[in-house]
């Protein structure tokens, strides 16, 4: 910082203009050596004190250790595209895919103005719409010119075109993306900009209560065939599919343990990632779920003659000695819902929930029994904390725990 400089000098330049006079105006320089190449650089402009607040911003970046060469800065563009490369191989494809139609819409654009449907089919296709007109986003900015007030009106463009809920994803997204870049381009990111609209009344996902969640289990304990199917995920916290990409090799009841680390796609078939990278876990098997396995393994349907999957689509049973008839290949998810889910619900007379809503109510009950946030996260295969009590955590006790605590507390 001591043998950096900066000096500006002025110069009268002159113009001769169409009516054959000759103007004259004064032009203001910032000059300095280049940090990097050593090689001098000069700035024009036009007003003295565009000049200084040049020549103070630069000093400022070179004190605090963020100066760059600005002719050489990354754009927006280039950071996403370097973003996206670091998630190829640690997410699936479907969610690769989801970043990718929120990041170049709404953050690379341009971004198409028309239909939720009209967008959509120009990400698929690439094929504008007749007459289509465009809104220019945040590709082309350098990261060095990127700005708090810019990323505002870039937000506030974003939620006026597509709602609030994908603003608020994009800006996410542009948050890792610019916090990617600063770690590898050296480029100091601009703070995001705070009281951003949010969602208002956001929908929380219904789950079940403690007491519903027991009757389910005790029914489905009582229930050979289906009863695990339904159980699961209330006493695993997993992703549908997780569970039914889950296979008996990943079942470890000598450490009472299972291996999350495959999910089971749509149609069927076997990926061999979770959905982000931090899905990939262990999960402890409780006594009731070992119990409930070890019964299952020996009616489970095989693929062939070896157990395989844990959840198999079923075949047909036979009256005994005689065998099930297929079984043991994939269960589709919509199978899933259909012929195991909803109808446990139905018969018990209980409300009925999603799937995933089981991993909700998995990770609540967790947190309302004390359990620590970042061991929850742990088994949840969450990233972080932020994202189980961003989106995971919900009350599952009403007030009067709470003023119990409270006065626990008070009375000691």
């Amino acid at each position: 910082m001591a043998d950096f400089n900066v000096s500006i000098t002025t110069a009268t330049r002159r113009r001769a203009l169409k009516s054959g006079t000759i103007a004259a105006y004064p032009q203001y320089y910032c000059e300095y050596r280049d940090l990097i190449t050593g090689k001098r650089r000069r700035r024009a402009f036009n007003r003295k004190k565009d000049a200084e607040a040049f020549r103070n911003a630069l000093l400022l970046k070179v004190a605090e250790g963020n100066y760059v060469d600005e002719r050489t800065a990354p754009t927006v563009s280039k950071a996403i595209d370097h973003w996206l490369s670091t998630k190829e191989d640690s997410v699936k494809a479907s969610t690769l895919k989801g970043y990718k139609v929120v990041v170049n819409g709404a953050i690379r654009g341009p971004l198409l103005i028309g239909t939720k449907q009209e967008r959509a089919d120009y990400t698929e296709t690439g094929i504008a719409p007749k007459g289509a007109r465009f809104l220019k986003m945040l590709g082309d900015v350098k990261l060095t010119d990127l700005t708090t007030a810019m990323i505002r009106v870039w937000h506030k463009t974003v939620i006026e075109q597509c709602g609030n809920y994908t603003a608020n994803r994009a800006k996410s997204h542009l948050k890792s993306i610019l916090a990617l870049a600063e770690e590898d381009f050296g480029i100091r990111a601009p703070s995001m900009p705070t009281g951003l609209p949010r969602m208002r009344n956001k929908h929380k996902k219904a789950i079940l209560t403690p007491e519903h969640i027991a009757k389910l289990i005790a029914t489905a304990k009582d229930d050979p065939e289906h009863g695990l199917y339904y159980a699961f995920p209330f006493l695993a916290g997993t992703r549908p599919s997780e569970q039914l990409g889950l296979l008996w090799s990943e079942v470890d009841f000598d450490k009472n343990v299972m291996r999350i680390c495959r999910i089971q796609e749509r149609d069927g078939s076997l990926t061999e990632m979770t959905k982000t990278e931090a899905g990939t876990r262990d999960i402890p098997m409780g006594a009731t779920l070992r119990e409930m396995l070890l019964s299952w393994r020996i009616r489970c349907p095989r693929k062939g003659k070896e157990l395989h999957r844990v959840f198999p689509g079923p075949g047909r049973l036979q009256e005994w000695p005689l065998p099930r008839l297929g079984g043991g290949g994939p269960l589709l998810y919509q199978n899933f819902r259909k012929r195991y889910w909803a109808p446990a619900f139905k018969g018990l007379g209980i409300p009925y929930v999603t799937p995933h809503s089981a991993r909700h109510s998995f990770i609540s009950t967790l947190q309302a029994q004390g359990i620590e946030v970042g061991l929850v996260a742990q088994i949840a295969g969450h990233a972080n904390p932020t994202v189980t009590l961003g989106h995971y955590t919900q009350a599952v006790r009403d007030g009067s725990a709470a003023i119990e605590a409270l006065d626990r507390a008070y009375t000691r």
